[in-house]
């Protein structure tokens, strides 16, 4: 398979329910609402996709699901993460032979496992694949980070672990990954909200929550930062800040499932528990943003 750009503006999809099941048709035209606003790569399946309470087979039928859908257009990036080593390889090799382009795999969560622990829980996945691996660092749901001296001999041994989704919520942390590796590791912004400031230091896009509806909005912004320029950038993201504020007013992907609802893109806001509705109140300030936006 020949190795496409994963950088740019890719979207962690959200996965549409009606009556607590998969709404496979909503799910297809949230890929086409994403593919026709010219997004650079979708993540099924992530913690946007509702992952931690997807059965296995659901899991892996979004997966093969999206992948038929995208066509080859854009890559499209499993989450197959776990915070069992022996699962997330079942779903990486199974979301390999399902013809995904890459994958992305969180930090084990609730294990809270050392340094070396992680490195060869990564190890013994970068050995199941050959397809690049996105690490995906998100202390603040896992309780540990991936250490800048991991992702280095992660690097350094696997030549298809090149990438890294940043969501620790620091743009010191992204200049510290360029200083040790340089263009030899792909940051990818893991926040909406500052995928500006960490492209300012060397990201090169953005994972982003908020472009499962401002996908036209958030590409271009993203292309401006690529270009240097910054003046243009920074505009697009002063009137997007609001959204990339409100849409993390409650648990993810609870906002963003509203927005879509909302915007027609897809035909429910249902979540799984232990997940559930927004509250009136934070309803209503999302709404007053939505508006404005409009």
């Amino acid at each position: 398979m020949k190795l496409r750009p994963l950088t740019g503006t890719i979207t962690a999809l959200a996965t549409p329910f009606r009556r607590a099941q998969v709404a496979y048709d909503d799910l297809k035209k949230l890929v086409s609402y994403q593919i026709k606003g010219g997004i650079d790569g979708l993540v099924p399946v992530g913690t946007t996709g509702e992952s931690p309470t997807l059965s296995h087979e659901e899991h892996m039928d979004v997966i093969r699901f999206v992948v038929a859908e995208a066509r080859g257009r854009v890559p499209v990036i499993a989450g197959t993460g776990s915070n069992s080593t022996h699962e997330a390889i079942e779903l990486t090799q199974l979301s390999h032979e399902a013809g995904a382009d890459a994958m992305l795999l969180v930090a084990p969560y609730y294990n809270k496992p050392s340094q070396e622990g992680l490195f060869r829980h990564f190890s013994a996945i970068a050995e199941a694949t050959d397809r690049p691996i996105i690490l995906y660092s998100i202390p603040g749901r896992c309780g540990v980070e991936i250490s800048v001296g991991v992702v280095e001999r992660l690097r350094a041994k696997y030549r298809h672990v090149a990438w890294i989704k940043e969501a620790g919520g620091s743009v010191d942390r992204v200049d510290q990954l360029k200083q040790a590796m340089g263009s030899a590791i792909t940051v990818l912004s893991g926040d909406d909200s500052l995928t500006l400031p960490f492209m300012a230091v060397g990201a090169e896009g953005v994972i982003s929550v908020a472009s499962n509806l401002y996908v036209r909005e958030i590409g271009r912004m993203v292309k401006f930062a690529l270009a240097n320029d910054y003046a243009q950038a920074a505009k697009l993201h002063r009137r997007l800040y609001p959204a990339f504020k409100t849409l993390f007013i409650e648990p993810n992907p609870v906002p963003i499932k509203v927005a879509l609802a909302r915007a027609g893109v897809i035909s429910s806001a249902e979540v799984r528990l232990p997940l559930c509705g927004m509250s009136p109140v934070n309803a209503k300030a999302l709404e007053v943003v939505l508006a404005r936006l409009d």
